[in-house]
């Protein structure tokens, strides 16, 4: 029989076989796009305004830094933590497969916004911090939560924050352009927040100050609002006739902020923080009980070290015996929200190993106002495939 004949003799496929195989291929390809180019997310939270607003849908580039290759292969495809719309895990953690980093075209620099797997997901830090962040459960790196930040300290860099100003190396650095502080607007009357806050880009809600709210406002008995936002925008509140003034807020140096890593003992806050120098991989360091407190997890929950056991912060031992010296395996990087007063970052939790980067984010392919002044106002045209910065 010719094959011409034979070709004619097969059935043809149903019309739900075929639903059935374009839905695969369409899965498959789907899931390795996502895999190995890019992948899109959504900015849930206010900690990179106004760089990044809520409700900016985002692509981001696994290419940049290099594809990683999985570490939980039972995961039901193009789901995270979760099957969608439930609480029903996504993955079996019943194999666990060696992470692998494919080429990619850069490194991480200082100044990329970068994704990468919250860290304190760890199942061995979820106890110490899952007070201070809301829905904190033990993943595998692949799995974790994923946060979008600011790099702004590399590996073997020396970080230091003094007044709200990020030193590297002793040399200020270069702030973002959209970078939020929070202000002390001081105002003679009761201002039409809707009008005067959001037309001007404040996206939050401005927190009405009434006689004593916090200790780094100048004169208790002033009456105004808290917001978070630009210094441009806050040069421009100066010029309403019913703004008496308009006061940066930060934290003094050598006052306490109690979630601050690696613990309020040392005086650091979110404004004034460190000398700390970024662990590097190949670098030694002789462990002290200065340098335990700030390393000490790093060593026991990041490196793919076993039988790591820490005493408080002054002394740590590997299989019984004490550490005097200490040579990292991986790279790590120091992250901060643009929202520079509003966001939970580094200077809350630590660093962000190499191995937890997943991409780079690159533009914006939508961005929905989850709070908009009316319908027409839904979808901000402005920012559609804008390029992040």
């Amino acid at each position: 029989m010719s094959s011409s004949s034979k070709k004619t003799n097969q059935k043809p496929k149903s019309a739900v076989r075929e639903w059935v195989d374009s839905i695969v291929f369409a899965v498959v390809a789907a899931t390795l796009i996502r895999w190995l180019f890019f992948e899109a997310f959504v900015i849930p939270t206010p900690s990179m305004e106004n760089s990044l607003l809520v409700g900016d849908y985002l692509f981001v580039s696994k290419m940049h830094y290099g594809t990683r290759t999985p570490v939980t292969p039972l995961q039901v495809p193009l789901t995270h933590q979760h099957i969608w719309m439930t609480k029903i895990p996504s993955y079996l953690d019943w194999i666990q497969l060696p992470q692998f980093r494919l080429p990619g075209f850069s490194d991480v620099k200082r100044g990329d916004a970068v994704v990468f797997n919250l860290p304190v997901e760890h199942p061995g830090q979820v106890a110490k911090y899952g007070n201070s962040l809301p829905d904190l459960h033990g993943h595998p790196i692949d799995l974790r939560v994923n946060y979008i930040k600011r790099c702004v300290a590399i590996a073997g860099d020396k970080l230091e924050i003094k007044n709200g100003q990020v030193y590297i190396n002793g040399q200020p650095q270069e702030n973002p352009p959209r970078m939020e502080s929070e202000y002390f607007v001081s105002t003679t009357t009761t201002v039409n927040e809707e009008k005067i806050f959001k037309e001007n880009g404040v996206t939050e809600p401005a927190r009405r100050h009434v006689e004593t709210f916090n200790d780094t406002i100048p004169g208790n008995d002033q009456s105004g609002y808290v917001v978070f936002t630009t210094e441009a925008i806050a040069e421009k509140l100066k010029t309403y006739d019913f703004v008496k003034s308009v006061q940066a807020l930060h934290m003094p140096a050598g006052s306490r902020d109690y979630g601050i890593y690696p613990n309020s003992e040392t005086g650091w806050n979110k404004d004034n923080y460190g000398p700390v120098v970024l662990p590097k991989k190949g670098e030694t360091i002789e462990l002290n009980k200065q340098n335990i407190a700030l390393y000490g997890e790093v060593i026991r929950f990041y490196e793919g070290n076993d039988k790591v056991e820490t005493t408080g912060d002054s002394s740590i031992t590997m299989d019984g015996k004490a550490l005097t010296q200490y040579t990292f395996k991986q790279d790590y990087y120091f992250m901060m929200g643009d929202n520079r007063h509003n966001s939970a970052d580094s200077r809350y939790w630590g660093f962000v190993p190499k191995d937890h980067i997943v991409g780079k984010a690159v533009f914006v392919w939508m961005s929905i106002d989850p709070n908009p002044s009316s319908a027409l106002g839904k979808i901000r045209w402005n920012r559609v495939f804008r390029v992040v910065k």
